[in-house]
């Protein structure tokens, strides 16, 4: 069995829950890595009918180009204060390619790439632009250290074979020029079955399929009506594969130069392949990994209050309607401020004061459960 086969058969449901004290992806573990979740707008071209309420708008609410570019600058300064430069930005909305400035953005990005140790740019998309948008999207996306997509099937929209295979279709265009992809699927409980069958059609061509509970309106829970062996699908169903590296065509991106996070401890274990992104250890010191975030709401591993977190240290979140600048999508406390009027991050990890974090966005930031050093096992 090669190697990208037996961490695919990995037994999710075995990892002691109870019993972690560190989480965190392993990008942000073991790199000078600062994190960017940037909500460009709420605007979208869809209405789905499970979507937040405040998740979405008719409303062309996008803040100017020129504001933005500042907002990555001063980012960038403050992050570079703290010790980092390595940066990874994940671009969001509402529907994010229709801000006027998209590409603008990336431009920009682009244009510093050569003085940080690495940039990446994440991009989460219901792809319903065209072919000829994602043909001038991965050029603009070829000086980075590494891009990705996020797919979000709605099939209340794309809701024909016809439909759906152009949707492959564009993912597979960005797998060939390097693009790392995964589909968002939304495993709603009454349509559990129906959204099993799409997700098999998308993986069964090589593409990664994330299957994703569902969430209350308040993003605090998942809603319950899940069957047992539904849950059994979302613990370890369609595991995370190295899809891209088989498919690419183009290949011609610069190579990185990480440096060690100053509060690291302990070291990567190199024999663990990437894709089991996140790094979960024990009271013991024993490691336990993960393909995806996404998978703890299914366990009920959301609950972080009173750890020590990253979240506003090592990244960031922007959220409209508003502008405000938080530490994650979940927490609780006060804004560290706005784009329009300025924001200050923290100069060490915080305490978390929120009882729930549903947001996988922010269940994989770096995160302790006790202030001393625990157990390491790597030495």
């Amino acid at each position: 069995m090669n190697d990208d086969l037996k961490w695919s058969n990995y037994d999710f449901s075995k990892i002691p829950f109870d019993d972690i004290v560190s989480v965190g992806q392993r990008t942000l573990l073991y790199r000078d890595l600062f994190t960017v979740s940037w909500l460009l707008g709420r605007f979208c071209n869809y209405k789905c009918s499970y979507c937040w309420p405040y998740a979405r708008s008719d409303r062309k609410d996008h803040r100017p180009t020129e504001l933005c570019l500042r907002t990555v600058d001063e980012i960038k300064r403050q992050a570079r204060d703290n010790g980092f430069n390595s940066f990874h930005f994940s671009l969001s909305g509402g529907e994010p390619t229709f801000h006027p400035g998209y590409l603008d953005i990336l431009k920009h990005l682009a244009d510093d790439v050569e003085n940080t140790n690495y940039t990446s740019i994440h991009m989460t998309t219901n792809m319903s632009r065209n072919l000829k948008w994602f043909e001038t999207y991965v050029e603009y996306a070829k000086p980075f250290h590494r891009a990705s997509i996020t797919a979000s099937l709605h099939t209340e929209h794309v809701n024909s074979k016809e439909k759906m295979q152009d949707f492959a279709d564009k993912l597979i265009f960005c797998q060939e020029h390097d693009v790392q992809v995964t589909i968002n699927q939304v495993m709603v409980p009454d349509w559990f079955e129906r959204d099993w069958e799409n997700a098999l059609f998308f993986h069964e061509q090589g593409i990664n399929v994330t299957l994703k509970p569902q969430s209350d309106p308040t993003a605090s829970r998942v809603v319950d009506g899940y069957k047992p062996e539904d849950l059994k699908r979302l613990y370890n169903g369609m595991p995370q594969r190295a899809y891209t590296e088989s498919k690419r065509k183009w290949v011609g991106r610069p190579k990185p130069n990480f440096q060690i996070p100053k509060d690291v401890i302990g070291k990567n274990d190199g024999s663990v392949p990437w894709h089991m992104q996140v790094e979960l250890k024990d009271s013991k010191g024993n490691k336990h990994y993960m393909d995806q975030a996404e998978r703890f709401n299914a366990f009920n591993f959301n609950n972080f209050e009173g750890w020590r977190c990253n979240a506003g240290y090592s990244g960031l979140i922007i959220r409209e309607p508003d502008g405000s600048v938080k530490r994650s999508y979940s927490c609780h406390d006060a804004p560290l401020g706005n784009i329009e009027t300025g924001f200050e991050l923290f100069k060490t990890p915080k305490t978390c004061i929120t009882k729930s974090c549903v947001s996988s966005a922010d269940s994989k930031i770096p995160k302790r459960k006790y202030e001393e050093v625990i157990p390491n096992t790597d030495q």
